[in-house]
């Protein structure tokens, strides 16, 4: 197999969500075919690809039928189960590697992997029993934040301590899972930088953006975020850094604190992000296509920003509005094709031009 697929070649998607379904657009333009693998029956990726696997992540037989059926594999999000990882692997090439799952799956693994490249991150410690919480605690100090060290997205399997009086109730909101404290982190913004790196190592950068979350929940992100000239080169060299480091290909969102001191790592994402959707209205090339050309040895695309655009998270019964937001003038409406809406839920997004 040649390590650059032709048009009519078929791209391997595990996970049927919102990003598997605009990778499998992105795929579309550029005559490519995709694969959803996804164990929930009706997966809204399922709407706009060639073909659909419904199957649990513990079926080793769909899992090496699916793998046979592509040419090469990615995902739509981080924590796959490593038995199915093997089973695919053992057939068909995975992008982006098994490292990076490995660094982002445990937030423990992840914070040593970035300080261990010389880039800074929030104080941390492992918390495994109210003795280490206490220890790490004594370290860090409050407030604080006790997390899960995996699992954990949109604000789940969190716990802020204000106070050592807080203990009991953060760590029981653990369950008992494993988990890491980070200290508090004194910043005046949170940003994102997406990047991408090819399968020979070339790397491009899209412009960071501003983000504003909500109960844990990203809200929206805007670009161009307020950062001067050094802080946006030291956020595409870093994402380069941590791309590098990982013999990366594909696309990464990199989360970043922006304080006095300089930019602080917050997470990394092995994958398309939801801060980067503002790309799919402000550059020639998005995240999404980006991707699909990253794994599939294609050259990387145009990444270079020509409007001004915020991007806002349409979450729960926002979507009810669909109508109205497809009349706002320079607005363009995503919508997931999810079929019921919850609170919390993303059941879509509007990137508007600015200006």
């Amino acid at each position: 197999m040649t390590e650059t697929l032709r048009p009519g070649s078929t791209i391997g998607i595990l996970g049927g969500g919102q990003l598997g379904r605009m990778l499998a657009v992105a795929a579309s333009r550029l005559g490519l075919r995709t694969h959803i693998f996804d164990p929930i029956e009706g997966a809204p990726a399922g709407d706009v690809a060639h073909v659909v696997t419904t199957a649990g992540y513990d079926d080793e037989s769909a899992l090496s039928a699916f793998a046979r059926s592509v040419d090469v594999v990615t995902y739509e999000f981080e924590n796959i189960p490593t038995e199915a990882l093997d089973a695919i692997e053992a057939i068909r090439p995975i992008r982006p590697g098994r490292e990076a799952l490995r660094v982002s799956q445990d937030r423990l693994t992840e914070k040593d992997y970035l300080s261990g490249l010389g880039l800074r991150t929030a104080p941390y410690a492992a918390v495994d029993d109210t003795a280490s919480l206490k220890e790490a605690l004594d370290r860090i100090g409050t407030p604080a934040i006790l997390k899960t060290r995996r699992f954990g997205y949109d604000g789940k399997g969190q716990a802020r301590i204000g106070s050592p009086a807080d203990t009991d109730s953060a760590l029981a909101a653990m369950n008992g899972a494993p988990a890491i404290l980070e200290g508090h982190v004194a910043f005046d913004r949170e940003v994102s930088v997406i990047a991408a790196r090819s399968l020979g190592g070339a790397v491009a950068c899209y412009d960071p953006g501003e983000n504003v979350h909500e109960g844990g929940i990203l809200r929206t992100t805007t670009v161009p975020a307020r950062l001067n000239t050094a802080q946006r080169t030291d956020a595409a060299l870093l994402a380069g850094r941590i791309l590098n480091a990982l013999d990366y290909v594909g696309v990464v969102g990199v989360e970043l604190f922006v304080t006095a001191q300089g930019l602080v790592v917050n997470e990394i994402a092995p994958r398309v992000h939801n801060s980067g959707h503002w790309t799919q209205n402000g550059c020639t090339v998005d995240q999404f296509e980006q991707h699909i050309r990253a794994i599939a040895g294609w050259p990387l695309g145009d990444g270079q920003r020509y409007a001004d655009v915020e991007m806002q998270n349409l979450i729960g019964d926002d979507a009810d509005r669909a109508l109205d937001l497809a009349q706002e003038p320079r607005a363009a409406l995503h919508l997931y094709g999810k079929a019921e809406a919850r609170p919390g839920r993303k059941m879509g997004h509007v990137n508007r031009i600015l200006g």
